[in-house]
């Protein structure tokens, strides 16, 4: 897909989709022809700061990256972490950074969202100063109030799940949760974590794809306990299967690479799961 120049200051850059169970996409511009946005949770390259992340992301063939809170913003300014707090002008940096490189910032997370109107409108103004298309959490404690924010942003929140004991590692949690809940709430479904508790990520997926907004994604040797990420398509999780399940449901989020591996020198394998979703997305254009 051609690489484009995507980025303003503007949240106007998310376009409505066209699948009205997931309503606002992420800006078609960034899509591959099957529909989702490649990205890299920029946590796979915490060892660099974000301005460094978002050129390997781009390196790697990505069209967009999740930032996470606290990854210091470039090489000269350390000190200048990423967050609600960070000054406009180091948000106005960080997206012509991300424009230079032909890369959208489409999630912000994982974040603990307080369960408090003023300090959680907090992260839904950065994340509109980003124009991002959801933010990834497990404040699941908080969750009236971020139905009530997701619709006033038009932006989705993405319920991330960490492995066993942790309070959302069964995926029920969540579901269970969002009964009757408006439709910008939903999964950011990590398949590593939940192949870290025991399950099977196709098995989850099956019953949560109408849910899912956007993905942490991973491959693993097992299925059955902890192993560490390894490239796409060289592991036991159906990544093929998975994709093809939530797109039979309408998915057009991001599908974020979260490589937890080889973390001084991963910009390699990172690189070959962007292929691998490249080749997918060609297969089914």
């Amino acid at each position: 897909m051609k690489r484009r120049h995507l980025l303003t200051l503007a949240p106007a850059v998310l376009a409505a989709g066209a699948n009205s169970t997931f309503g606002k996409a992420i800006d078609p511009a960034t899509q591959t022809t099957a529909g989702f946005t490649i990205s890299v949770q920029c946590w796979s390259l915490k060892n660099f700061t974000l301005f460094e992340a978002i050129e390997k992301a781009a390196a790697a063939g990505a069209q967009g990256v999740e930032v996470f809170e606290g990854q210091s913003l470039s090489p000269e300014q350390k000190n200048i972490k990423v967050g609600v707090n960070m000054p406009a002008e180091s948000i106005t940096a960080l997206l012509e950074h991300a424009k230079k490189h032909s890369i959208a910032v489409v999630n912000f997370g994982v974040v603990d969202i307080p369960n408090n109107e003023a300090a959680a409108r907090k992260f839904f103004e950065f994340g509109k100063a980003l124009g991002v298309y959801g933010i990834t959490t497990e404040s699941l404690g908080a969750l009236d109030l971020l139905e009530k924010l997701s619709q006033e942003y038009d932006m989705k929140v993405c319920f991330h799940n960490h492995p066993k004991p942790t309070p959302l590692w069964n995926p029920d949690t969540v579901f269970n949760a969002l009964k009757g809940r408006h439709a910008n709430i939903g999964y950011c479904a990590d398949l590593g974590h939940w192949a870290s508790s025991g399950l099977n990520p196709l098995d989850v997926i099956k019953k949560i794809a109408p849910h899912v907004h956007s993905f942490h994604m991973k491959d693993r040797a097992s299925l059955t306990g902890p192993t560490h990420d390894q490239e796409f398509g060289t592991g036991l999780v159906d990544l093929v299967a998975i994709l093809d399940e939530v797109r039979k449901h309408g998915f057009k989020g991001n599908v974020s690479i979260e490589y937890e591996h080889n973390w001084a020198d991963n910009l390699p394998d990172i690189s070959q799961c962007a292929g691998f979703l490249r080749g997918y997305a060609k297969s089914r254009a």
